[in-house]
């Protein structure tokens, strides 16, 4: 990587025909001025704009202040918070032919880039220890994948056959009725047209649209080019809003590869007292699960929670430990729904293997019909919510047995998503109780270092 600030292309929205505004003057590949309203089409393979087409189209902004925005932005995609809103944004404007789509994409700076996802991932408002530390790691994030090229793309793992020519899970056995497995996950490079997108399954960047503040400019500036680095490569640096007390490891969420950098953390100065600590024993996640040990994120402080969840993210309550209730006649239909698959009656739901936060990567979900072992874990939290369990780390409680089948499931679980690499709330609370974004960060990140790259 050259030691200069690259420039990257964000995805940002998808559709038949994408209303946007420019705001002051941008150039256009073909050299003509536009500003004002104006509106792009997808017809025939090409971009259909004021009255010719196109295989690809870029407007430039002419003067420094110029920005644009993009009408109906969907955030949350997927999420429980799942909505639309106008996006303003700096930089250039680019429109592509995707999918029978037209794909508007932000083509702009780094350090710029950064100043948005900063305010959309959290709230501008945050301590300055937090906001340079969310910079360093959300600058190796995006710049990680650029030192070389992957070819994994949605991958699901080699060792284990996952689907059968008719679409269902390939059995594991030759029984009656035999257990399936459906092991998945979803790696962070599936772009193929543009270098991240928008929403959470990359990092949140909602342009200018999230009101920044001179602090999170401060934490950019302070940070500028400043990256984690491990053995001179830059780190994959992984975040989530709460690990639950241990983070957990990269192999155990994404592909079977070992990163030193991203193993699991105790979130605590010392380990909490009167537990074994070992999360991959059922006994040990299960007492750990069921209580509420102390951990930098188990905090109900809401100063820190806001410094961390902007408001739509505040919509969701007891995250550190959390409970979902389900009839039967509720889970049987959510799975076959979410799985696609007709378990019947659900019978149990048995955890398998377990990773070091005590999440689970494999879970034998047993029907009347169909028994199947599922993973990982975003697979998992897929199958058993409407849009995404907070997290996989919980333990299932049966109850109102008739006729051997339960008429009620409890799960009660720990953390806010997959808890790899960096725990938001942790990181908040480590700034308030004074620590620096260099500590904040190194807890985390074990065995990494931090370097200006450019």
């Amino acid at each position: 990587m050259k030691n200069t600030e690259p420039i990257i292309h964000v995805g940002i929205l998808s559709n038949k025909s994408i209303e946007f505004v420019l705001n002051g003057d941008f150039r256009s590949t073909n050299g003509t001025i536009f500003t004002g309203k104006e509106k792009a089409t997808y017809k025939k393979g090409k971009i259909f704009f004021n009255g010719e087409s196109f295989e690809e189209i870029i407007f430039y902004p002419i003067t420094k202040d110029a920005s644009f925005d993009l009408i109906d932005v969907i955030i949350g995609i997927n999420f429980h918070w799942e909505r639309k809103e106008n996006q303003r944004f700096n930089g250039a404007l680019k429109f592509i032919v995707e999918d029978k789509n037209l794909t508007a994409i932000n083509r702009i700076n780094v350090e710029d880039y950064l100043i948005s996802v900063i305010s959309s991932e959290m709230s501008a408002t945050a301590s300055d220890e937090l906001l340079k530390a969310h910079a360093v790691i959300s600058r190796s994030w995006l710049l990680s994948p650029l030192q070389k090229v992957k070819q994994k793309v949605n991958k699901v793992h080699p060792a284990n056959e996952q689907q059968s020519n008719n679409g269902e899970p390939t059995p594991t056995s030759k029984l009656s009725q035999p257990t399936y497995r459906y092991i998945k996950w979803y790696e962070r490079d599936a772009h193929t047209n543009f270098d991240v997108c928008a929403d959470d399954h990359c990092q949140r960047y909602q342009g200018i649209t999230r009101a920044s503040t001179k602090a999170v400019e401060d934490a950019i500036e302070a940070t500028r080019g400043e990256a984690l680095m491990y053995e001179d490569q830059i780190c994959d640096a992984r975040f989530s809003k709460s690990c639950g007390g241990i983070s957990e490891t990269f192999e155990n969420c994404w592909a079977p590869e070992h990163y030193t950098y991203l193993t699991a953390v105790i979130d605590n100065a010392n380990a909490p007292v009167g537990f074994e600590l070992d999360l991959t024993n059922e006994d040990s996640a299960e007492k750990w699960i069921r209580k509420s040990p102390a951990a930098f994120c188990n905090t109900t402080d809401k100063k820190v929670l806001s410094q961390v969840l902007n408001n739509y993210d505040q919509e969701t309550t007891d995250f550190y430990r959390w409970k979902v209730e389900y009839t039967q006649a509720e889970i049987s239909e959510l799975l076959t729904r979410r799985s696609g698959i007709d378990f019947g009656e659900i019978i149990d739901m048995i955890p398998i293997l377990r990773g070091e936060s005590g999440r689970l990567i494999e879970l034998k979900i047993i029907g009347t019909k169909q028994t199947v072992i599922v993973g990982k874990e975003l697979e998992i939290r897929k199958w058993l919510s409407n849009s995404h369990l907070y997290s996989s780390a919980f333990v299932v409680d049966k109850s109102e047995m008739i006729d051997k089948i339960p008429q009620h499931f409890t799960l009660t679980g720990a953390g806010w998503g997959h808890g790899v690499g960096l725990c938001q709330i942790g990181a908040a609370v480590m700034g308030e109780k004074g620590y620096k974004y260099n500590e904040i960060l190194l807890h985390y990140f074990r065995g990494a270092e931090l370097k200006k790259i450019y």
